[in-house]
């Protein structure tokens, strides 16, 4: 961007709606500009429980329209992302004295009639004596249910509709605070901070996409200081050593009323979750507590014939979801639907807030959110996302399988571990990382676990990678493989390298 360009959209926030909404209107014709003032997906956005689902439970709150929005983008998400997007099985144990067979048997009826399904297989009944899925469980499991929803690398989705936005001509700008924002002249003037200092920019439309600080943002940079919109509210996951051989999920309920998930995670380990509390300090220190720990194992042993034990954990992770305040008693009763408001116009200066959202139902948010854009600046392009591939993602749903195969058999070299990781997180652009490469030795630099420097010098160079914590917990999950040590090393690495890179990666306009 040029020094006294204004742009049509200013976007604050660099989680999953940020970016969504950033990709979208650039690939309409909009001019666009992001700040985020941590990493990318940093805050809610990579502490989900990686689902790209319908939420079963919405319909006991009779969130239909949520429901079937979000059954319908399953396929349409994994059509787009099929290298980070997987589709995943889930066994719901039916638990006498909880909800009846016959109410659950109904609810996934409806999920499944709702769905839109062409891919995803249906419901089925198991006999879990003699189903696979019922060895791990407690003696006295007989019935069970297995219906179809997705797996997600939730922050990997971010950075490659992040990517993809600078691809078509959008300015990214990671790590960057948006300290005011002021209507001037029928558009906003925007104070910037980031590592090279302040800025000034100006945008003819503000998106407010800031997740759990949207209403910071509308009482600090734009001074009103009585905003209160959002319902915060924790979720909180654990990860332990594997529990299972199988590749389905177990999704549990609760006496509490509440379900958890256990799931198949990053192949040795079995991720359980979530928590649902409410939640009213920082977002930025949100952390597990001794309280939730009990809880989520205490769940999950109701259910394993073998207990769950503290010392099982290797990792825990929380975020804050930014509810819309609907005034729902309980924070597992209020919605989980977006809201979106806009304020202003084309001659005071228009402003879109962003209120919720789900990983699942981010492209229709944007959508949602460019209708506004389009009633303000008027239309540029056609609606566009539902058809389109995110970066690596150029093969067809089911075909990941054949095409780890192919870069295997291109990479006799590499154990079909890794070519497998490298396929699951960039797709096709794996290529790109392994490149001339006979053999691991030629990656560089081993950093430890299967992490090499071509993979960390491409998430520097393309996906606004500045520190370890970044690629060990975001970027991959090798936070789980790597020591204290090799991390350290990595942050070293990492530093030096970046002490002579830009802090924004410039957008490749014009390419698709």
């Amino acid at each position: 961007m040029a020094e006294g360009e204004t742009v049509d959209v200013f976007v604050i926030g660099g989680g999953i709606n940020g970016a969504g909404v950033a990709r979208d209107a650039v690939g309409r014709g909009y001019s666009v500009m992001l700040a985020e003032m941590n990493d990318l997906a940093s805050g809610t956005s990579s502490a989900a429980t990686k689902l790209v689902h319908g939420g079963l439970r919405y319909l006991e709150h009779y969130e239909f329209r949520l429901v079937q929005e979000a059954l319908a983008e399953r396929e349409v998400l994994w059509a787009m992302a099929p290298h980070i997007i997987k589709p995943l099985r889930f066994v719901l144990p039916h638990h006498r004295g909880l909800r009846p067979a016959l109410v659950l048997r109904a609810g996934l009826a409806m999920y499944d009639y709702m769905g839109g399904r062409r891919l995803l297989p249906p419901t089925r009944t198991l006999d879990l004596r003699t189903h696979e899925t019922g060895r791990p469980l407690k003696d006295g499991y007989r019935t069970g249910f297995e219906y179809s929803d997705c797996w997600v690398d939730d922050a990997r989705l971010v950075v490659l509709n992040a990517r993809d936005a600078a691809d078509r001509g959008a300015t990214i700008k990671a790590r960057t605070r948006v300290v005011s924002a002021r209507r001037e002249a029928g558009g906003w003037t925007i104070e910037l901070e980031g590592a090279a200092g302040r800025e000034t920019v100006r945008a003819r439309m503000l998106v407010n996409a800031a997740g759990p600080w949207v209403d910071d943002v509308i009482r600090e940079a734009l001074g009103q200081n009585a905003a209160h919109n959002v319902r915060l509210v924790k979720g909180s996951h654990i990860v332990v050593r594997k529990l299972f051989e199988h590749d389905r999920c177990y999704i549990f309920q609760n006496a509490d009323g509440r379900i958890i998930f256990a799931i198949p995670y990053e192949g040795d380990y079995t991720l359980i979750g979530t928590t649902d509390e409410d939640y009213d300090a920082d977002p930025k220190n949100v952390t597990i507590s001794d309280g939730e720990t009990d809880y989520l194992l205490a769940a999950a042993s109701e259910y394993f014939a073998d207990p769950v034990a503290r010392e099982e954990i290797v990792w825990t992770y929380s975020g804050v979801r930014p509810l819309f305040d609907d005034g729902a008693s309980a924070a597992q009763e209020a919605t989980r639907d977006y809201v979106l408001k806009l304020e202003g116009d084309a001659e005071t200066g228009a402003l879109v807030n962003v209120f919720g959202g789900k990983l699942t139902t981010y492209r229709r948010l944007a959508e949602s959110v460019l209708e506004k854009i389009e009633s303000v600046l008027g239309k540029r392009g056609e609606t566009w996302t539902a058809g389109s591939k995110l970066p690596g993602g150029e093969f067809e749903p089911l075909a990941f399988d054949a095409e780890v195969r192919r870069l295997h058999k291109d990479y006799t070299d590499f154990e079909a571990g890794f070519i497998r990781r490298l396929m699951r997180l960039y797709g096709t652009k794996a290529r790109a990382i392994l490149g001339d490469a006979r053999s691991p030795g030629g990656l560089g630099t081993h950093f430890g676990a299967d992490l090499y420097q071509r993979e960390v010098d491409h998430l520097i160079a393309e996906e606004w990678a500045r520190s370890a914590r970044d690629i060990l917990w975001r970027r991959t999950k090798l936070g789980l493989r790597i020591t204290p040590d090799e991390a350290q090393r990595l942050e070293g690495y990492v530093a030096q390298k970046i002490a002579v890179s830009p802090d924004v990666i410039p957008a490749k306009a014009g390419t698709q």
